[in-house]
Formats: C-alpha cells, sequence, structure tokens
C-alpha cells in the first residue's frame, strides 16, 4: 500500500498555508523563565515589539507560548498562562500572519482561539481530558507533538525500545482520534518533540529519519533551535548556538520538515533560501 502524501497546504484558522516550501515560525516566549531567551519577552509590551521584529525579519508564523516546557520547569495555573497569551494575541491578530499558541491546556487552548489563535501547538498531542473539544469546533490547525513523560520528570532517563518506530506510532494514534473526533486532516500537523522526552542519540536518530513521520501523510513542524542537542554537540552556551541551530534545521528541511520553529528568524531564512536555490538548480 502507498503512504499517503504530504499536502502542500495547510489550513490554519484565518489562513490556508502553502507548504510549496519551509516555512519558519518565529518563537514569542511571554515566559520569565525561558531557557532560550531568559524572559526578555517577558512582558506584554516586549513581546509585541520581538513579534514584530521577527515579521521584519520573515517570520511565516508566530508561536506564542505562556509557559516554559523546558526539561525540569515547574507548571503555571491557566489563569497566569492566559494573563500572558491573550494581551499579546489581541495585539498582533492584525499583523498579517497566523498566530500559533504553545500550550497543553484546554482552558488556554479556548482562550486563545476565541482571541484570534489559528494553530494550537500542543506538546501533549491533545491528549489532556477536553482538549479535543476545545479545539474541534474551530478552524484552527492543530500541532500534535510527542513527549515522553512531563516537563518536570522528562529527561530523567528517557527510554525506548526503537525510538522512530515508536514516535511514529504515537503520532500515527494521535492523527487518528483527531480525524474521529471530526478534526480534518488538512489540519493537523505532527512534531516528533525533540529534546522532550528524549536523548541525544534519540533526538538524533529522529532527525535522521523524518522521512519516516512523512508517510503519516501530514506536515512535519521540527524544532530545535538552541536545545540542549546543540550544546551538547557544540559545547556552547545558549546563547551561542545559532551555528549548530542551522545546521540541525537545514537536516530537518532536507528530511522534509514543512514547519522550521527558530528564535533566529533572519539567519535561519537566509540559510534556507541558500539551500532552497542550490535544490532547485539541482
Amino acid at each position: 500500500m502507498n503512504s499517503p502524501q504530504t499536502p502542500l497546504r495547510l489550513r490554519c484558522g484565518r489562513f490556508v498555508l502553502s507548504l510549496e516550501r519551509p516555512l519558519v515560525m518565529g518563537v514569542v516566549n511571554v515566559t520569565p523563565d525561558s531557557f532560550s531567551d531568559g524572559g526578555r519577552h517577558a512582558t506584554h509590551e516586549a513581546a509585541v515589539r520581538h513579534a514584530h521584529r521577527l515579521i521584519d525579519e520573515g517570520a511565516d508564523l508566530l508561536d506564542i507560548g505562556g509557559e516554559s516546557t523546558r526539561p525540569g520547569a515547574a507548571a503555571v495555573p491557566a489563569s497566569e498562562e492566559i494573563g500572558r497569551i491573550v494581551p499579546v494575541l489581541d495585539a498582533l491578530r492584525d499583523c498579517g500572519r497566523p498566530l500559533s499558541v504553545d500550550t497543553r491546556r484546554p482552558e488556554t487552548m479556548r482562550a486563545a482561539l476565541a482571541h484570534g489563535a489559528d494553530l494550537v501547538n500542543d506538546i501533549g498531542a491533545l491528549r489532556a481530558p477536553g482538549a479535543i473539544d476545545a479545539v474541534r469546533g474551530s478552524d484552527c490547525a492543530v500541532c500534535l507533538m510527542h513527549m515522553q513523560g512531563e516537563p518536570g520528570t522528562m529527561q530523567q532517563q528517557p527510554t525506548y525500545v526503537d525510538v522512530v518506530a515508536e514516535v511514529v506510532d504515537f503520532l500515527a494514534g494521535r492523527i487518528a482520534a483527531a480525524g474521529e473526533a471530526g478534526i480534518a486532516r488538512e489540519r493537523l500537523v505532527v512534531d516528533p518533540g525533540i529534546g522532550f522526552g528524549k536523548t541525544l542519540d534519540h533526538n538524533l536518530r529522529l532527525l535522521a529519519s523524518l522521512g519516516e513521520l512523512a508517510t503519516l501523510g501530514v506536515p512535519v513542524l521540527v524544532g530545535v533551535s538552541r536545545k540542549s542537542m546543540i550544546g551538547s554537540l557544540t559545547g556552547r552556551d545558549v546563547d551561542r548556538r545559532l551555528a549548530g541551530s542551522l545546521s540541525a534545521m537545514l537536516a530537518a528541511a532536507m528530511r522534509g520538515a514543512r514547519i522550521l520553529r527558530v528564535h533566529d528568524v533572519a539567519q535561519s531564512r537566509d540559510a534556507l533560501r541558500v539551500w532552497q536555490a542550490i535544490d532547485d538548480a539541482h
């Protein structure tokens, strides 16, 4: 039996996105304890300024988060997460870019969708009670991510027999659950969850095998920007991981990732433009 083809369009709230080239998703962390930026954009005003800067640099989408999910991070109440995200959504609603919200809570999903979110980026893959109901009646896109464990404990001895097969099987199951709930496949994206309950070896195997995720028939999103695997491979601190992040991003794009979640939008856009020009010439 032939594998389903990855679609070339994504239905994403108010937008229909072409996936003929990889898209750049810029990260906007409205959190005081983000691993990647140390809380530099934790206020509403700073987050909105940063978002507009990412748009000017060429971001195709913006991913807004109100809770840190770095390894060891403590959960915050839904009310606090909503209070961080909603003012930013309101300020950016007419910015001309799809707005993604990085959350695993149904309450936050509902609030975000009511304030203009176009995509729900869920590290829990809609497993929380009420999460499917929160998104099924909307037109938003949904990113289903694989995570072993919870952010607070996920890096404490993650174990797999076959990490690639297990991640693919998990995501196939979540795609099926979404479909059974009436969420159209053209709204779905999957993410292997680099760094979410994985060792360095697990992460490398997943990135090397992204083509196997493409057999699921939905677009693949990859976020590896500034992550600990880059630090492990290069010995660089988080603010000096640009070169390694760009290398990992290009490796993901070459293996079929259609959305790249990044912190450094201008540099990522340049790297993709050069790679695409060479690929087109070939």
